[in-house]
Formats: structure tokens, sequence, C-alpha cells
């Protein structure tokens, strides 16, 4: 692992204890799975897909994204020729396989010789990835889930807190937009520093623009009564960095490698109620996936598509609260919006527009979409 991928606790340049987890760009596809339709259970052995009834033990997630052509051993219908049909259509891994058409798929398959057997291996594959699916959960069991783990971080400014109810709620992804120096770091920063103070467990920030300050840290944490003298002072502010893990990546593919590690680190059961992360942010996001869009190329949409199911899966499965910002652009008639166009809008739970009166210092937040909270609501504060 590169030095350019290792954490830094913030402010004391010691590299924290990550485990050591195989990088890699592609989306596993449990991840993908979950946002797939749910598809008929059909047991004849021949049928399209095949039910999970009948399906192979699971292969483990770091498996799963590897070619296909690796998997031949312990699945024999994903033979070489199986492997050079799937390779005529660019699919080398079961990443790609899911996210190709998969009717068209099968048509093309019916037009093949062995057409019998490569619709067979379409099946083992999407058996594969069916064992992989979580199980349903009714509306109580989601209100209960709610009610015990659904919790709020406050952001350490009243007037957002009592805005959000609270503050931002752990098991959601939420995206903070707006244009330059409208304060989304500041933000981000007053954040962190109040979420590692108040003894919950640790913050992961990733640092995309190189923008992070360990000063504005200091300074969040000694404002308002801060302590009275330079030993506590000192005290409060090792407490404090030793909880924030700063990476600095610039780059989609090591973003990808730090949420991996991540993933590994929080389902471990080697990490303690103490260290715990409750807080990822990432700042910002949109600069890492805009140089990937455009040129006629769909890869780049996967890519922000699966990362936009890689972090909510994240929020969920670990009750975690995530923090992403956004840049703005150019929309219809001048009006600016959020970058990254109509197909991410759709994956953040929460999306916020934060922008600045810089004679005033005054900040004003206000709600694009929110599950709980009308769109448009809005509410002003000051960052000092």
């Amino acid at each position: 692992m590169g030095s350019s991928n290792k954490a830094q606790i913030a402010g004391t340049g010691s590299e924290a204890l990550f485990v050591s987890h195989k990088p890699s760009v592609f989306l596993s596809p449990a991840f993908i799975c979950r946002i797939l339709p749910t598809r008929p259970d059909r047991r004849a052995p021949n049928s399209f897909p095949v039910s999970t009834a009948t399906a192979p033990a699971p292969i483990e997630g770091e498996k799963a994204m590897t070619a296909l052509k690796s998997l031949e051993q312990e699945f024999p219908l994903l033979d070489i020729n199986f492997q050079s049909f799937c390779a005529s259509h660019s699919i080398l891994t079961i990443a790609d396989f899911l996210t190709h058409d998969l009717h068209s798929l099968a048509a093309a398959a019916e037009s093949q010789p062995a057409s019998l057997r490569l619709k067979e291996g379409i099946s083992q594959v999407l058996s594969i990835v069916d064992t992989l699916h979580q199980p349903w959960l009714d509306g109580l069991e989601l209100l209960q889930d709610a009610m015990d783990n659904k919790r709020v971080l406050s952001t350490g400014i009243a007037a957002v807190d009592s805005f959000l109810h609270g503050g931002l709620r752990v098991g959601q992804l939420t995206e903070l937009a707006g244009p330059s120096s409208s304060g989304k770091t500041q933000l981000c920063l007053r954040l962190a520093s109040s979420v590692a103070k108040m003894d919950r467990g640790s913050v992961v920030y990733v640092d995309t623009g190189n923008s992070f300050s360990s000063r504005r840290i200091h300074h969040f944490l000694c404002e308002n009564g801060g302590p009275p003298s330079k030993q506590d002072d000192t005290g409060i502010v090792q407490r404090v960095m030793s909880r924030i893990l700063r990476h600095s990546v610039f780059d989609i593919n090591l973003l990808f490698n730090v949420l991996h590690q991540l993933e590994f680190i929080l389902g471990s059961q080697e990490c303690m109620e103490g260290c715990k992360v409750q807080l990822l942010i990432v700042d910002s996001v949109s600069s890492l996936i805009t140089p990937i869009l455009g040129g006629g190329s769909s890869q780049g949409y996967s890519l922000m598509a699966s990362l936009g199911v890689l972090l909510k899966k994240l929020a969920h499965e670990h009750d975690i609260a995530i923090l992403v910002t956004n840049h703005m652009v150019g929309g219809e008639r001048g009006n600016p919006k959020p970058a990254l166009g109509e197909s991410w809008k759709s994956i953040p739970h929460v999306r916020l527009l934060l922008s600045c009166d810089y004679e005033t210092n005054t900040c004003n937040i206000s709600t694009l979409k929110h599950p709980s909270l009308a769109a448009g609501r809005s509410a002003s504060f000051v960052i000092d």
C-alpha cells in the first residue's frame, strides 16, 4: 500500500493502523446487487436466472471482484468458452457482468452453438450474486432499527443542529453542495471536531483538495469557553486529533481503496467501541468524479453510481454518518446547480445547499432533498 494511501492521524503525522486489504477499483456484486430489482424465483434447471434456493455457497467479496476466469475451478460452468463469450461483450469481472444489459446478453447467447450452456453460465453468475443478498426487513424491523441505531451527530453549530433536528443522521449519506468559499470545508472541520470531542468514536476525513486544517480544528476546540489552561488545551487537542484519521486522496481509484479498507475495518470484530468510526467525510467527492465523466464513455457514470452505492452501504450497515461535499456548476439560464448531474442527485439521502454572504460572514443552509424536511427550508449561521 503506497504512502499516499495511508491514514494520517491529524496533526501528529503518525500512521494509523489500517488493516491491509487488496485495492480494487471495481465495486463488488454484494454492493451492486442491493440496487438491482428482485428477480422471480424460477426453479426449472434451465431457466434464466436460477433461484437462490439452488445457488452455491457464497464467495468472499474480494474473490467476487476478481476476473471470471478465477472462478472456473469452483464453478465449472464458467469455463473458457463462457469466458470468451463474456469477453466478446467486454465482460471480464462479475462487476462488469452486473453493469451489462442482461437481456441483450441472454439474447446473444441464444445465437451461439452452445446456447444452453452459456445461459446456464449466466444463471450461475447470477446465483453467486443472489447468495450475497441481504434479508428483507419489514416496516416494524426498519422502525426498530431507526430507533436503536440511527442517532444524530451534532455539527457543533446550534443553528444547523436545530435546522436538521439534531444534526447529521447516522445511517444516511448527506451531500453538502455550494460554490467555492461558501464554507463547506469549514463546516466539515467543525463537524469533525465536534464528533471527535464528544468521545463518541473516531472520524475518517478524506481530503481530496489538501484543504484539511489542524489549526482550524484547534480553533474550534478552544472557542466558546475552551480549555482554561495551556495544559488542558494540549490534552484536549491531542485527544481529539488522535481520533481524526485524515487521508489525502487525489483520484477515484484510491478513494475506492480507502473505502474498501474502511469497510473491512468496520466489519472486524477487533474494532472496540472507543475507536469505532462514527463519521466519514469526503471533501470533496466532486473533485474526484468530475474528471472521469464525459468523453462519450459510460464508465465514469458507472463508477459514480458504484461509489454512491458503496457509501450508502457503509452508512446503513455500519451505522455511521457520511458527509460528502460537492461544488456548483452553471445551470439553465445561468443559475448555478450542484455538479455531477441528474445521475447523482438521486443517490444521497439528504442534499443541502450552502451559501455565504461575504459582507456579513453569514452562511445560509437550505434543503434540496430530505426524507423528513420540506425542500426549500433554510437557516442562517456564522462560522467564526
